[in-house]
């Protein structure tokens, strides 16, 4: 007997590796069907941020051997972070039913991957996902999930932290920056955020006690130390912030490519992290690489810190499915004030 054909849905497909605009259109596909411990979640938000333009433009090339795909991505939809109301339940999972609304990251493990958000309809594994606050719309949650593991990750024992702790957020009004000032104001710190001059309201809204526009002023030079340099944008080297540490002082650097204007086409910034992984055994201002907590846990604390008001998401601008190569050209241009999101 012939099993029944699954109903199509819309879903940004993508070709091969390139600029946004070129490789990505609409296509009608078939719906996936959740298997054991997935959910299938109706599609109201998913937001765009620096790995899905990585995996489009298939820079660095390395990531394609790291699960992207040699010749062109595998699956085909890209978009990892969600928000939206689940469809059905599959096999063994108990924590959800249909008609929750959940937000939460549809890839486990390596990000360099396309995760199928970028559709009316996506499975997700369901310990990858948290009910979504009532108070938070589908596309502030949306925005939320890889930035704010990211965040959470690189930010650990915040419970313990003395008040009055002095941090330097560089590439602050970014995804990962913007959680990543509010996370240590809401611990008690003293924020210093970095970035362009057309973010700096942006940044005092989130709570910094002191905003630098990078493009007048250098923070290394201002004559301030701090507990706690977390490098964003990775665009100098840590030799720079060093002599800026307290004698206990952390440099956590999370960097990027900056969209294809530095880092090697071939391997990007992997080197460089590579680099600091090594010297972190020898240098304690460098933290020493730890196993990432378990994404139920993490996203726990993601829903728990929106729905206590401790983080609040900011949306620049919402794109439909047919825009995903202009909403992914919006972010790689800087000029974003707040996170992309696609909705369906």
């Amino acid at each position: 007997m012939n099993a029944e054909p699954r109903p199509a849905m819309r879903a940004v497909v993508q070709r091969g590796y390139g600029p946004p605009a070129e490789v990505l259109r609409v296509r009608d596909v078939c719906r996936p069907a959740p298997g054991e411990g997935e959910v299938l979640v109706r599609v109201r938000a998913a937001s765009v941020h620096p790995d899905v333009w990585h995996v489009v433009a298939g820079l660095p090339r390395v990531l394609r051997l790291m699960g992207s795909g040699l010749r062109r991505p595998s699956p085909a939809v890209p978009g990892t972070d969600v928000a939206g109301t689940i469809a059905a339940v599959g096999a063994g999972v108990h924590q959800f039913a249909a008609g929750d609304e959940v937000f939460g990251e549809t890839t486990a493990g390596m990000q360099w991957r396309n995760g199928g958000a970028y559709a009316e309809y996506v499975v997700a594994q369901a310990d990858g996902l948290a009910t979504k606050p009532s108070d938070t719309t589908f596309e502030q949650a949306a925005t939320v999930p890889t930035a704010g593991l990211i965040a959470l990750l690189n930010l650990p024992d915040l419970e313990t932290w003395e008040p009055g702790r002095r941090v330097l957020v560089i590439g602050a009004a970014g995804g990962v920056g913007a959680i990543a000032v509010q996370l240590a104001r809401t611990a008690g710190a003293q924020v210093t955020g970095v970035d362009h001059s057309s973010k700096l309201d942006l940044l005092r809204g989130l709570g910094a006690s002191r905003v630098v526009d990078y493009t007048q002023d250098d923070v290394t030079q201002g004559g301030e130390s701090y507990d706690l340099v977390f490098d964003v944008a990775g665009v100098r080297p840590y030799a720079a912030y060093r002599p800026i540490l307290t004698a206990r002082g952390r440099y956590v650097v999370i960097g990027h490519d900056h969209f294809g204007a530095r880092g090697r086409r071939l391997l990007g910034s992997v080197p460089r992290m590579i680099g600091l992984m090594a010297r972190s055994f020898v240098d304690p201002r460098l933290p020493r690489p730890t196993a990432a907590p378990g994404r139920r846990e993490s996203m726990a604390r993601l829903q728990e810190l929106l729905a206590d008001g401790r983080l609040t998401p900011v949306v620049d601008r919402t794109f439909q499915l047919e825009q995903a190569g202009e909403a992914i050209g919006h972010l790689a241009s800087g000029a974003a004030r707040g996170r992309v999101v696609v909705v369906p």
